[in-house]
């Protein structure tokens, strides 16, 4: 089983290539949006993808923009991509893209946070607060925080690191207002999608949401909804504060990655397709927990 690392489309125009998805311009008000199999780690476009992995993040995406179309509107036009394109570029399509909205991107990550992990539980250990928010003394790794918090960061460029800002710095680059929106709506999007992957025995430990602004000026959720790719998905049966707990993701080749010592600087090794596979099964795993 291969991987599409990249697309090519002859029926439409590439406007972008991020981490995982390329970007063709259909008309001024829509775009294509194809999710790859590539997978970055460390900050670094690996050369070999994760066999089905587009396909898998955007099934997941579009039962949360479904799921989640009461609290905010999201990018689907609701137009079918197989129409948008030629007859010869369909595999290229099947299942992996959709058609969106173009809209004005909100220039910040959108991060919240239930629980302890990752850079902020570094910074935590360092400080006591994430993002400059004070939080309660002792607190181990994966420990659940009293409330989920909104730490937003800067959205950086392919290749380049996501820094962590305060609330206030958030202000800054966006107003006071639509900071404010958009931190509220976080927080209420992330509320909703933990207690319903609760029930499915998923554990969100944090999400990144993306939001645009539609030609009306609303608020309007884009990319990608509560994938592995965007969250910390773990598995609540085998969770436990005190350690890092194992995830629905690419950990397994950020493991292998880690374990292989690469300095994380570009190219990235050759990952054998052993791992690839049981990063991929984690993230059909994590499908199917959530819509079964």
């Amino acid at each position: 089983m291969t991987g599409l690392n990249t697309t090519q489309l002859t029926s439409l125009k590439k406007i972008y290539s991020g981490k995982v998805r390329d970007l063709y311009e259909i008309d001024d008000q829509r775009m294509l949006m194809i999710a790859t199999d590539r997978l970055s780690a460390f900050d670094v476009i690996l050369d070999d993808p994760i066999p089905g992995k587009g396909q898998i993040l955007t099934a997941i995406s579009n039962f949360w923009f479904d799921k989640l179309k009461e609290l905010v509107p999201c990018h689907l036009t609701g137009d079918a991509p197989e129409d948008v394109v030629s007859a010869a570029d369909l595999p290229q399509v099947a299942g992996r893209a959709v058609v969106a909205k173009r809209l004005k991107p909100v220039p910040i990550e959108a991060v919240v946070r239930g629980y302890l992990a990752g850079s902020g539980w570094k910074e935590y250990r360092q400080s006591g607060t994430v993002c400059g928010l004070a939080l309660p003394a002792g607190l181990r790794e994966a420990d659940k925080l009293p409330e989920p918090i909104f730490t937003p960061s800067t959205k950086a460029a392919v290749g380049d690191h996501d820094e962590n800002i305060s609330y206030q710095r958030c202000e800054e680059i966006v107003g006071a207002d639509l900071a404010a929106q958009v931190r509220d709506t976080a927080i209420k999007l992330y509320r909703a999608a933990a207690e319903f992957a609760a029930s499915r025995g998923i554990i969100i430990c944090d999400t990144k949401f993306e939001f645009g602004l539609d030609e009306n000026g609303v608020l309007t959720l884009m990319d990608e909804a509560l994938t592995p790719d965007s969250s910390r998905f773990w598995p609540a049966d085998s969770y436990a504060p005190g350690g890092n707990p194992p995830s629905f993701d690419k950990q397994f080749v950020r493991d292998w990655l880690e374990a292989s010592g690469w300095n994380k600087q570009a190219p990235a090794p050759t990952v054998p397709l052993e791992v690839r596979e049981k990063t991929a099964a984690k993230y059909k795993e994590a499908l199917d927990r959530l819509t079964a």
